[in-house]
């Protein structure tokens, strides 16, 4: 009953802090400004949206379960949300206290079906790490299993207890509170709230399916089985269901450590080269990589020397294979087609291309998105990588936050497989330039780029011939469809004739007075009972001023109208 009580309450505290700020917004983002406030409604917009962030991290942390993982998946959606709020939670970390040793105790011995005593040969009761949707412990396994596997200590994983109905709660509350927002026209327009829920639902679930990630762990080893760059945990089968993973503990130096990779004797410099050039393969060449590529996930390996690859004495070791992403055939096209656009500095092309890889929603001002191609061609059109390396920093960041505001103006959302590439490509170029603060991710990624060019040739070739062919086309047809509209202006099929139009006018313009004297009451209304609670006086006073536009929707007009 308690458990009941306690995912009802954790309901209803989603819902009043999603309520809040959606009263907030609406205040801020639509009223004001359709009174004619639009100055003063953006004037601490930064400090407001970095508020709410923060508040959202605050509590995140506090709820734990889904939530750190929102907060996460939240801050890489820099195609729909504002940078002030996913600069304030990239931050946020998936750390949170330890569950109870009994309880994961408990929960191991049910999904194993036997003691943790005839399961490992040790189990440490103290958690290697803990997250907040399982944490890890290290083990070491019985000695018949350990000379079946060729290996004998272990990391196993364990779902934190009753983490599915928490999971459950709280895609709940996002469904219900995507529901609310889908409502704003507004907000629709602009974002499929619903389809982002659905497609963070599908990674979570995942997420927890341990079987699923030893899978990932298998296809992983299989892609680099004879790359002597990397290594990968085995899995111990016999040990592992849908919510323990047993697997080999491969711990070594984190890719990070600068002070341990000194001691070591080992190079940072090259570990960054190699890091980058191991995640670029699995983005242009397997199409099958590791979308979380922190340092909690990469191991630098000291093996004996001149055993690693060109003589080195070290390896790059990978684990934690839940979150991994794919690059399908028809991503790789659509990429083809949009590199192509580049390459015949055609803006509308352009944009076809980008909606055919799914980034547009239907209501998007194509436009307005045409216009800003072509600014970006004009500026940097004749560019190629080296060229710039050498603009300065300042112009592309002032060009990057303009060019920015204009897509997250726009209903531009990004699916999953791709935002996962930008997430890997910028956990890269970060841990690298921390290794390396020489590291230019262009130089990484230049030759990947000319190889796919140089593969897509043949495509490259029809593409611009099938381009020829539909601008000619359009050229052929354009005499005819002139000499069309011409007749018809002239037959007078496009005139507007409206006798009574003066008289409607008027009457639209008292009713719209009215409807705006309406949404005024409604504004200092719901403004001042959302600022009393801060501002006892000031939202006294604008709950008494809402009386005056009341009467005004309610009576303007009457006497005319008898």
């Amino acid at each position: 009953m308690a458990d009941v009580r306690h995912t009802r309450a954790r309901y209803r505290r989603l819902l009043r802090f999603a309520l809040r700020y959606m009263a907030q917004s609406w205040w801020f983002e639509l009223f004001l400004p359709s009174i004619g406030f639009a100055r003063l409604a953006a004037r601490g917009r930064a400090a407001r949206l970095q508020r709410i962030a923060r508040n959202f991290h605050t509590l995140a942390v506090a709820l734990g379960g889904l939530m750190i993982k929102v907060g996460q998946f939240m801050s890489s959606r820099l195609d729909v949300l504002p940078p002030e709020i996913t600069k304030e939670l990239e931050g946020l970390q998936d750390e949170v206290p330890p569950e109870e040793f009994a309880a994961i105790r408990e929960l191991a011995e049910a999904e194993l079906g036997v003691p943790l005593e005839h399961a490992y040969s040790f189990f440490d009761p103290a958690p290697l790490a803990a997250a907040s949707l399982g944490q890890a412990h290290r083990a070491r396994l019985a000695p018949a299993e350990a000379a079946e596997t060729g290996f004998a200590d272990v990391v196993v994983k364990v779902q934190r207890p009753g983490i599915d109905v928490i999971i459950d709660v709280d895609l709940s509350a996002l469904r219900r509170i995507a529901g609310w927002l889908n409502r704003v026209r507004l907000v629709s327009s602009h974002v499929d709230l619903p389809g982002l829920v659905e497609e963070f639902a599908q990674t979570s679930f995942e997420e927890i399916d341990y079987l699923h990630e030893a899978q990932n762990a298998e296809r992983f080893a299989q892609d680099f089985a004879d790359d002597d760059r990397v290594r990968v945990p085995e899995i111990a089968w016999e040990r592992t269901t849908r919510r323990v993973l047993t697997l080999q503990d491969v711990t070594a130096i984190k890719i990070n450590d600068l002070v341990g990779l000194g001691a070591a004797g080992i190079d940072p410099s090259a570990v960054a080269a190699e890091f980058a050039t191991v995640m670029l393969d699995q983005l242009f060449v397997n199409g099958f990589f590791h979308a979380d590529p922190h340092p909690g996930n990469i191991f630098v390996t000291p093996v004996p020397v001149g055993s690693g690859p060109d003589g080195r004495d070290w390896v790059l070791t990978f684990i934690d294979f839940g979150m991994m992403g794919e690059v399908p055939d028809t991503l790789r096209q659509g990429l083809q087609r949009f590199l192509i656009a580049v390459a015949a500095r055609n803006g509308r092309q352009l944009v076809d291309s980008i909606q055919g890889l799914g980034f547009l929603l239907p209501s998007a001002d194509t436009a307005q998105l045409e216009r800003a191609m072509t600014d970006l061609f004009a500026r940097f059109g004749g560019m190629g990588f080296a060229d710039l390396r050498q603009v300065d920093q300042k112009e592309l960041e002032r060009f990057a936050i303009e060019f920015g505001d204009t897509m997250r103006s726009l209903p531009f959302q990004l699916p999953e497989n791709f935002l996962l590439i930008i997430r890997a490509v910028s956990l890269t170029s970060g841990m690298c330039s921390g290794l390396d603060p020489a590291f230019n991710i262009w130089n990484a990624v230049e030759p990947y780029a000319a190889q796919l060019l140089r593969d897509e040739s043949g495509g490259v070739v029809r593409a611009f011939a099938q381009e020829a062919v539909s601008v000619a086309g359009v050229v052929a047809r354009l005499p005819r469809r002139v000499d069309d509209l011409v007749t018809r202006i002239e037959d007078g099929k496009l005139a507007v004739e409206t006798p009574r139009l003066d008289q409607r006018v008027r009457q639209l313009e008292r009713t719209g007075r009215r409807i705006i004297s309406a949404i005024l009451f409604a504004g200092l209304l719901i403004g001042g009972i959302l600022l009393r609670a801060d501002e006892l006086v000031f939202g006294t006073v604008l709950m008494a001023a809402s009386a005056l536009p009341l009467l005004h929707a309610l009576f303007a007009g009457t006497q005319r109208s008898r």
